[in-house]
This record gives C-alpha cells, sequence and structure tokens, in this order.
C-alpha cells in the first residue's frame, strides 16, 4: 500500500466521520460504505456513555467532528510532505496502549502508525473500545490491505516492535520498566494552562470556557488552571463562565462537584465557587473535575522561566505567545495533525525505529 493509498483510506474515514455533529447528523449519499456503518456509529456516538458515563453524545460527535475537519486529503498530505518516507525501514508492529479519557484520544497514535506503514498492536481501554474498533473496521473496508495491519488484543501485548503507551504518571513508571529494552514513547500526566492578564475580553474568556470544559477537562489539554496577576478581578472570568452553568445538570460533573467543594470546605481552603465551578488558589497544575487551580504571577516576564522548569507538566498554554506551546483562546480541542503529545513528533520516532 503506497501512502497515497492511506491518504485516500483516512480522508474517506474524514468524510463518514463528517456526518456525525450534534446539531445535525444526517447520511449522505456520496460517503462510502453508509449501508453498513452509518446506523452503528451513530448508535455508538448516542449509547457510548452506558460504557462510559463522560461520554455524552455531544463529546463524542465533537470529537468525531474534530477528526473529521482534520482528515481531509490537503491536510493529511500537507501533513506528510515533512517527512521522508522513502527512507523509512522494513515495516514494524507498533504497539499502542490507549488511553479512555476522551473519545478516540488513541486515534492519533493509530493514524501516525499506519501512515508511517507500519502495522499496529492495539490494546484499547475498557472505556473506548467500541469506538475505536469500528473506525478500525471502516478503514479495513475502505482498504482491505489494513487487514494485514490492524490487530487487536485485550491480553499482553506480544510481538511487537517497538511501543507506544499513555497512562498515569504510575503506570508510566511501570511502563519505562517493562518496555525499556524496545523503542518507545511513555506519555505521562500533563495538563494545560492559560494566562490571564485581566485584559481580556468577554468572548475571550467564553472561548477559554470550551478550553476548561470541554470533556469535562479530562484532556491534557484541558485547561487546568489559571496563572493571573495580582489582584486579579475574578468577576471578569465568573462572567464569561455562566454560558457554561447547564454543566451541573450532568449527574457525573454534579457529584464531583459536591464531592470536592466539601473536601475543600472541610479543609477550610479559601475558595472562590459560582455554582458549578470552583477556583482554588493552588501550585500544583492538575486540578480536579469541577475545579479550576489558579496562581498569581508578579511580573509577566517571570513566568517564562517558571514555565520552562515545569515543562514536563505542561501541555498547552493558552494566551502566551512567548512560548511555542502557545494556543489561542477555545483551540485547546482543535489541534492539527503535527501538534503530537508531549512535544514528541510521532513520525518522527516511527520513521527511526
Amino acid at each position: 500500500m503506497t501512502l497515497n493509498d492511506r491518504i485516500i483510506a483516512f480522508s474517506e474515514l474524514g468524510n463518514f466521520l463528517g456526518q456525525f455533529s450534534e446539531e445535525a447528523t444526517t447520511q449522505k449519499v456520496d460517503v462510502l460504505y453508509n449501508d453498513e456503518f452509518f446506523d452503528l456509529f451513530k448508535s455508538l456516538c448516542q449509547g457510548a456513555q452506558h460504557k462510559n458515563g463522560w461520554f455524552l453524545p455531544e463529546q463524542v460527535y465533537f470529537a468525531a467532528q474534530q477528526w473529521a475537519k482534520a482528515l481531509t486529503k490537503s491536510n493529511l498530505a500537507n501533513w506528510t510532505d515533512s517527512y521522508n518516507f522513502s527512507n523509512s525501514n522494513k515495516p514494524k508492529t507498533v504497539g499502542i496502549i490507549m488511553a479512555g479519557n476522551i473519545p478516540l484520544v488513541g486515534f492519533h497514535d493509530l493514524l501516525c502508525i499506519l501512515i508511517s506503514g507500519h502495522k499496529v498492536l492495539i490494546k484499547p481501554s475498557s472505556n473506548d473500545t467500541k469506538l475505536i474498533t469500528t473506525i478500525c473496521n471502516y478503514l479495513i473496508k475502505t482498504n482491505t490491505e489494513f487487514s494485514n495491519l490492524i490487530l487487536f488484543t485485550e491480553g499482553k501485548l506480544e510481538n511487537y516492535d517497538a511501543i507506544i503507551a499513555t497512562g498515569s504518571n504510575n503506570t508510566a513508571r511501570y511502563f519505562e520498566y517493562y518496555f525499556k529494552s524496545k523503542p518507545h514513547i511513555i506519555r505521562k500526566n500533563r495538563n494545560s494552562i492559560a494566562v490571564l492578564t485581566g485584559n481580556e475580553t468577554k468572548n475571550e474568556l467564553i472561548a477559554l470556557g470550551e478550553d476548561i470544559f470541554r470533556y469535562y477537562g479530562l484532556g491534557c489539554r484541558s485547561v487546568s488552571k489559571l496563572f493571573v496577576p495580582k489582584n486579579y478581578d475574578f468577576d471578569l472570568f465568573f462572567n464569561a463562565m455562566f454560558i457554561y452553568q447547564d454543566l451541573i445538570k450532568q449527574e457525573k460533573y454534579t457529584n464531583n462537584y459536591d464531592y470536592n467543594k466539601a473536601v475543600y470546605l472541610m479543609s477550610q481552603f479559601k475558595l472562590l465557587d459560582n455554582g458549578f465551578l470552583i477556583l482554588k488558589e493552588d501550585k500544583s497544575y492538575s486540578s480536579p473535575i469541577s475545579s479550576l487551580f489558579y496562581e498569581h504571577y508578579e511580573h509577566y516576564t517571570e513566568l517564562n522561566t517558571k514555565f520552562i522548569d515545569d515543562d514536563e507538566h505542561i501541555q498547552c498554554i493558552v494566551n502566551y505567545p512567548e512560548s511555542t506551546k502557545n494556543v489561542e483562546f477555545g483551540n485547546t480541542q482543535t489541534p492539527m495533525l503535527s501538534d503530537y503529545a508531549d512535544g514528541i513528533d510521532t513520525i518522527d520516532f516511527l520513521l527511526k525505529i
């Protein structure tokens, strides 16, 4: 299978995923294999929450739409043009241990492996099995050569040449020891942050809410902490967040909000609270669901040194042009194909194994 064949297959997948959205899920006549996959994938989007309570339809539809926008022929061609695939070694089998915190979170690794011409051995998360399996079956239907390149396992990974694994900081230590003899990418916990100056418009802060609340803050690209100047007026922030108040109607989110608020109050922490989001001053980066940490800075120019020192904890930085990790308000959950997790170029890694 040539690189162009792989690009065509993934662009067909993009066309397929583009049919599914919260606003309107409509079957299109020009999309391949809808007779076999459309109703199935629609039912998975609507029913994923029965397996994972965080995978409400609007969250799954959002993930599908983001991949539909990314998987166009032009995007795939522009992305792959940056690499020399002709010098790649004999195809290898690359294992993926997928996370399950947000819908289709392991798909980018899958895409990178297959677009590089390797075989993939997938150990999916129990929280996100059916969506990724159905997408792989669609790829196989689009090009039958994928049937020899995509394998799944529920047990121990065996007969692989390299590994990409995502987990917590604790599981990452296990992964690093267990896979130390193989080429590997091991991903740990990371969080995203935002820098505010007090000069933001209401629309910019509303967009920041998307960075905070999308996927309920469960993703590594979700903003979990704010850096604000001394005497920052949080009324500006809370007024903008009001548009997201319906989050409190989601039972799992509410349970986390009630629990975390109770724990904080019993510990006599000073809190800011608007009825669905708790703000707590804290040096840490990883805040619990329904909570957002914040930290004051004295001088804006001093932040760069701190962010460099804490680089391994940070995935994205909203509104901080001084950093290569800078992302504009509202865009943390819409990465490009070349936005690699942890800043590690996955394609480059795969072409060298």
